[in-house]
């Protein structure tokens, strides 16, 4: 299972989403520091005023008065005053920036003698020391509440910080969708493209960079179509005027005084060429065959058909014995009858008479897989894409070759302009399978 998205959106989002994470982070660091020394001036300003005042009013108090001040100052303000003894149990105070810049203030303020700690003979509190008077036997400790020492932070901070961040990421979400929309639409017209069809042309609009890709794509896309239909136009215009000149030189063979077999071969030389001339026909319209729509049909029933028309022209095509009843799906009819034909033709030709050919159909997932079976020489698995390109034959692994070399490309972009593909795979036992997978739409 993989962790990173694959999608520009996914990705970007979490890359903004990580540096307004780290920036947040980098700005609280930063406040934290420039915060500590004037927090820490702060609390030690506030403790050295108890301090002062504390011992002004011990000074100042009558000595059988000085037990209802300090029992006073411990209820009302939660300070306490303990005598300095020598055998205290004075915990290390703590390695903190802080506490260690507190205490260098403290003694600033009231004398280097001056000590601070967080714990007394096992009593947690914030204690300083300092001395009444210059004697050694002044010392005193005054103990404040701990949590005078935290920081004050206001708990609506946290909700406007959450806030905050929830908008910078709608906003950071926001802005890739409107750069990833266009991108998306771009990839949707190119595969449309790969199928062998005409997209919709892009919106020109949004940012300059967008709006010039898509210009120059609905550019390209204009020129490879008009390019498609010059070629069609050439390609049927050659195929039409050379059909012409063969339709008299069938009638020249009748005419002429050669003898039977030398009339058949050059009959068989013009039906040949004949073929050749409707391959490119075939190839032309399916460059620029849009017209036709899309119609459900039984694709059993049409294989059904298509072998007993070879089976009453004397080859021998059967159906596989497991093979699909539920096979209706939205198909260009006639153009797929002709891609199953020229499946089924190289398959008789290059088989043999006397091997038969076998139809398959099967129904895998929501697509349909339509196989045409045979037992020849078979293509090497290299050069299987090669050979589904036009004008490409292979002449050492399958003998007999004739034709433009167009069946299989036609076939090719039939299967694309389904939203399928075409696969030439080994058989097993020896032979060719060529498979078109068409997905349901």
């Amino acid at each position: 299972m993989k962790l990173v998205p694959r999608t520009l959106l996914a990705r970007t989002f979490l890359l903004l989403a990580a540096l307004m994470l780290l920036s947040v982070l980098a700005w609280f660091a930063i406040f934290t520091t420039y915060e500590r020394e004037p927090r820490a001036r702060q609390i030690a300003q506030m403790i050295a005023s108890v301090v002062n005042l504390t011992r002004t009013s011990l000074v100042s108090a009558r000595p059988d008065a000085r037990r209802e001040l300090l029992r006073e100052l411990s209820d009302r303000e939660g300070i306490h005053i303990y005598p300095a003894e020598s055998d205290d149990h004075i915990a290390p105070l703590p390695e903190r920036a802080f506490l260690q810049r507190l205490q260098e203030l403290l003694q600033e303020r009231l004398g280097p003698e001056t000590r601070l700690t967080l714990e007394r003979d096992g009593e947690k509190a914030l204690f300083a020391s300092f001395r009444i008077d210059d004697g050694d036997e002044g010392e005193f400790w005054i103990a404040l509440p701990i949590e005078r020492l935290d920081r004050i932070f206001p708990a609506q901070w946290i909700g406007w910080g959450i806030a905050a961040v929830l908008l910078s990421l709608v906003g950071a979400w926001l802005i890739m969708f409107r750069v990833t929309r266009p991108l998306k639409a771009l990839e949707h017209a190119a595969a449309e493209i790969g199928r062998g069809r005409q997209p919709a042309p892009l919106t020109e609009s949004g940012p300059e960079e967008l709006e010039t890709l898509a210009r120059a794509f609905n550019r390209m896309s204009a020129d490879l179509a008009r390019l498609d239909d010059d070629r069609a136009l050439i390609l049927a215009g050659i195929s039409h005027d050379l059909r012409t000149p063969l339709t008299r030189l069938r009638m020249e063979i009748e005419m002429t005084g050669a003898d039977e077999e030398t009339r058949e071969a050059m009959a068989a030389d013009v039906e040949e060429m004949d073929r050749t001339i409707g391959q490119f026909l075939d190839f032309a319209r399916t460059g620029s065959e849009g017209g036709e729509g899309l119609e459900p049909i039984d694709l059993a029933a049409l294989l059904r058909e298509l072998a007993e028309q070879y089976r009453r022209r004397g080859f021998t095509v059967v159906l596989e014995p497991a093979f699909a009843e539920d096979a209706r799906l939205p198909v260009r009819v006639a153009t797929l009858r002709r891609a199953i034909a020229n499946l089924i033709d190289n398959a008789l030709r290059h088989a043999g008479g006397e091997q038969s050919v076998e139809l398959a159909l099967a129904r895998i997932g929501g697509a349909m897989r339509i196989e045409v079976r045979d037992r020849g020489p078979g293509i090497p698995a290299a050069e299987a894409d090669r050979l589904k390109l036009p004008f490409t034959r292979l002449e050492v692994a399958r003998s007999n070759a004739v034709g433009a070399g167009l069946g299989l490309a036609i076939v090719e972009r039939i299967a694309r302009a389904h939203g399928g593909s075409l696969d030439l795979l080994p058989r097993e036992g020896g032979g060719l399978v060529a498979r078109i997978t068409i997905p349901a739409p």
